[in-house]
């Protein structure tokens, strides 16, 4: 009896310093993750909301509205229901849809009447960075030849997307890509292991002239390719190859090819032209890949599935901010001259796309259509601001 005492004795003291050892050694919980909140104020007091002509982005508004009308009534609206359900703005778009566009002072009252306005603030600020982006020209064929030989593709038939809620509710939201090789689920091939396959006919929209134009437009997101006969062909975001987008200026930096003071889309794009032996291999450090579809009226189109409006059309991070509703945007841009100084930009936006590159709360891509005056805008594009959301007047964000 007094050996088994002994025993348990001992078992005890090697379970205690064990769990002594492993609690000291046990892994720290991680950092509290960036945190996004809403304060109350009033729009009067948003900078130059009495100046604003908010008419313009009225068109935009009837796009979200349309969009909502076909959604059930207890469709939430952004993640958690942050902007209430689709039932909560019948009232609001039903006014919208008989506003006018050319009265900015109806629509101000309208705005203050209808919507309450919460100044954003993430990690515990309340300043982020907003870039923009723009519809590219490209020139292109239907037939591949020397002049034509980099493809623009459709979303291929192997690729696969898992929603992973489905196997565990806690990922809820979660989504994977890939493609079956061997009965297995693998990781879809990425920019690099795109490009040396060799597409089928029918997986290719048009062929265009400039790998360049083609790695831009794949950042856009959408654009307009000029065929040889001079018809235009419109092209916008089907799919992506599930990697993760890689800013390849960011590399350009990290390597002292370009200071950060002057990073923009058009010191991308010297440095690629400058540099052709190098330039495949900056481009395929960005592994994600876009596959598109033709665009058969009006255009691009939003991660919202409704068209875009030039000036007024904002992407967000759909992962935090609500798509479809309206937001005040208080930040600055770059002239369209490229010796020009910058204005101040401070208007009623909507958000209605998204992308790989807009991560966070404070963080926005205003779209400025096509032409040279858009890509100057855009491709300079990278300023500090504020971000406020108009929800309706009986919706609190949790």
């Amino acid at each position: 009896m007094p050996g088994r005492r002994l025993t348990i004795l001992i078992t005890l003291v090697w379970i205690l310093a064990g769990l002594g050892l492993w609690w000291l050694a046990r892994p720290a919980p991680p950092p509290p993750g960036p945190e996004l909140a809403f304060e109350f104020i009033q729009p009067r007091l948003l900078p130059e909301w009495e100046l604003g002509r908010q008419g313009e982005a009225v068109p935009a508004l009837k796009q979200s509205c349309k969009r909502f009308a076909k959604w059930p009534d207890d469709k939430k609206i952004g993640p958690g229901g942050i902007a209430g359900e689709a039932g909560d703005w019948r009232s609001a778009c039903k006014l919208i849809d008989g506003l006018d566009p050319t009265d900015h002072h109806a629509v101000r009252q309208f705005l203050e009447t209808e919507f309450r306005t919460f100044r954003i603030t993430w990690d515990g600020t309340d300043e982020g960075l907003f870039t923009g982006y723009y519809e590219p020209l490209l020139q292109g064929s239907r037939q591949r030849s020397d002049a034509f030989a980099t493809p623009l593709l459709r979303r291929p038939d192997d690729l696969l997307i898992v929603k992973l809620d489905a196997f565990d509710p806690k990922l809820k939201g979660k989504r994977i890509r890939g493609r079956i090789e061997k009965q297995r689920l693998v990781p879809y091939p990425d920019r690099a292991g795109i490009e040396k396959s060799t597409p089928e006919p029918d997986t290719v929209i048009a062929w265009v002239d400039d790998p360049i134009d083609a790695f831009f437009l794949h950042i856009q997101g959408s654009g307009r390719v000029r065929l040889e006969d001079g018809t235009m062909l419109r092209v916008g975001y089907a799919e992506q190859n599930g990697r993760k987008y890689v800013a390849i200026g960011r590399e350009l930096i990290r390597n002292g090819e370009i200071a950060r003071r002057d990073m923009s889309m058009q010191a991308i794009r010297a440095w690629l032209e400058a540099n052709p032996d190098k330039a495949r291999a900056l481009m395929n450090t960005n592994p994600s890949y876009i596959f598109f579809h033709e665009l058969k009226g009006p255009g691009p189109l939003g991660s919202l599935g409704v068209p875009l409006t030039p000036g007024r059309s904002l992407a967000i991070d759909r992962r935090l901010l609500p798509l479809g509703v309206p937001f005040w945007l208080d930040t600055s841009a770059p002239s369209a001259d490229p010796d020009g100084p910058d204005t101040i930009l401070r208007r009623l936006m909507v958000a209605q796309d998204t992308g790989g590159a807009i991560r966070g709360g404070l963080r926005g891509d205003v779209f400025w259509g096509h032409g040279r005056d858009a890509a100057e805008i855009a491709g300079r594009m990278k300023h500090q601001g504020r971000l406020t959301v108009f929800l309706p007047k009986d919706v609190t964000p949790p």
